[in-house]
This record gives C-alpha cells, structure tokens and sequence, in this order.
C-alpha cells in the first residue's frame, strides 16, 4: 500500500476564528495573518491504494462548487477543482475512486464531491464508482444541523449521497467496505460524530496495533491544534474538544501512529511527540507523500 497527500483548494479565513480564544499575539507566531486577519490553510486529502484491495480518498476539501461571491466569503482561493487536478497528477482521475471515507460533512471537508460551479447547474455528484462513509451520528447532524452550524452543511448533499446508493453509515469502529484495515473513532467537540480514521499498522504490540496513519480532520486540523488547549471557534464544545484532543493524543503517541494534518499549509504528515512537562508537539515532519509506503 502506498499514500499520497492529495492537495485541494486552499482557503483563507479569519485566525481569531481558527484559534477560539488564543489572543493574536499568541497565534500570529504559529500563522502569519493577512491584512484581512486571514490565515491560509489548506483542505488536505489522503489516498491510500491498494487499502482493503481498493483505492481509497479520506476526505475531499472544499472543492469549486460554490458560486462566485461564496467563493470569495469564504476565502476559496482557486477557481478551478484543485483536488481533481491533484489526484490527476497522482496518477489517478475521480472515477478511479473506490471509498470516500468523510469525517464530517461540513463543506471545507465534502464540497470536493461536487462538480465545478457552473451558471444555471445543479450540484453534480462526482466519484461515480466510490462508495461513501460517513458516521450514523454525523449523518444526522447533516440532516437536521443547529442553526450554529446549518451554514457549515451543503443542503443538496445528503440527498445526492443518498440518490447515488453508495452511502454507507458507519455506526462502530469498523464499516462494510473496508472491514478491519481501517479503524474508526469519534469525537463531538467539533461537530457530533466527527469520524476519524486510522489506517490499520502493520506492526501488532500486546494486541494493539502500531505504526498506522489518522486522518486528524477537525479534531487537530495542523500543528498548531497539537497543543491541547487550542481549539477553534468553529468547534461546538471546546471543553469537550480539549479532552478528546488529550486522550487521542495520548494513544496515538503510545502506539506510534503518525497524524495526517487537513489544514496545515506546509505539513501533511508528522510523528507525535511529548515534552518533559507533558506538552504535546511534532516532529518527522512532512510536507507531502509521494507513493509512501505505510511501513
């Protein structure tokens, strides 16, 4: 099996608002703000192939589906589908695409399903051969989303995922479509039932798995988010976000499983370290993965 970082669109959007309640003067050293107070961040994929003798994307970015003037509230950069073109130039189109495994459906982690906007057209589904995970818990936050939330949620998504007969909801640590090579978690302090997904190490220590890779999503977007008390104003409980943030990362530095960053601009992928006074950090940092073996 091997792993690429599939880059996506990238977005700019306001620091305050990517770090809670950390002051400027403490998130301005971590990411430089424009004169708008926006940082860059990226929407990061990972493809894994063959996983579960298939070839599998965790995640899809933001995508190109919003119309001109949404594009720019929200800080899309590019115009064009950026993960298509990188998934091209990996060596694979969308339709070669077996698994789509969503942490959230919030639309800087789904819009990447849709087709480019286009004057006068409905939202497309692309991936036309790709089964799509989502968690039981998520899907019906989607469903039925808060009105602290609702604009995070692309209303025409869950009926296309449905109409596509494809979906499946994920409701335990395993799914149908890739069995016990990938193992899922979940977390609320983001969003509920935020699905994250380890791929499965090839190494097994007192009957624990050792030396896999976990799509962070929301509940770490880059480095930054490592250190436990950071977290966003995006997140629905940051108390809540904070001790999942502690306990995951606990586990992962244990058994050795590396973190996949979405949003980090610069690395996709990094080690789990802990300091001498109990602070967590990174370390065998990489910016991107070309055909990576997993071992």
């Amino acid at each position: 099996m091997k792993l690429w970082s599939i880059r996506g669109n990238s977005q700019k959007l306001d620091g305050g608002a990517m770090f809670g309640n950390a002051p400027r003067a403490v998130w301005e050293k971590w990411a430089a703000p424009d004169d708008l107070n926006r940082i860059e961040l990226a929407c990061r994929a990972l493809l894994a192939s063959p996983l579960a003798g298939k070839t599998v994307l965790f995640e899809t970015g933001i995508g190109a589906f919003f119309e001109p003037k949404l594009r720019d509230r929200y800080g899309v950069q590019e115009p064009s589908h950026v993960l298509i073109e990188s998934l091209r130039e990996a060596g694979f189109e969308h339709e070669d695409i077996d698994v789509v495994v969503l942490s959230h459906l919030h639309f800087d982690h789904a819009g990447g399903l849709l087709a480019p906007w286009s004057e006068g057209r409905d939202a497309e589904l692309l991936f036309p051969n790709a089964t799509f995970l989502v968690g039981a818990e998520h899907w019906e936050r989607a469903l039925h989303p808060h009105p602290r939330d609702r604009a995070s949620f692309i209303p025409e998504l869950p009926q296309l995922l449905r109409d596509s007969g494809r979906l499946e909801i994920v409701q335990g640590p395993y799914s149908r479509t890739l069995g016990e090579s990938v193992r899922f978690s979940f977390s609320d302090g983001h969003t509920p039932g935020l699905m994250l997904a380890e791929i499965v190490g090839p190494e097994q220590s007192d009957g624990q798995s050792r030396g896999g890779v976990v799509f962070c999503a929301d509940l770490i977007p880059g480095r930054s988010w490592v250190h436990v008390p950071i977290t966003m104003g995006y997140d629905r409980n940051a108390e809540l976000l904070i001790d999942e943030k502690r306990s995951f990362l606990e586990d992962k530095l244990a058994r050795n499983v590396h973190l996949f960053f979405t949003h980090d601009p610069q690395v996709a992928m990094a080690q789990v370290t802990r300091d001498e006074k109990g602070r967590f950090g990174t370390a065998h940092e990489q910016g991107e993965l070309k055909a990576r073996a997993l071992a």
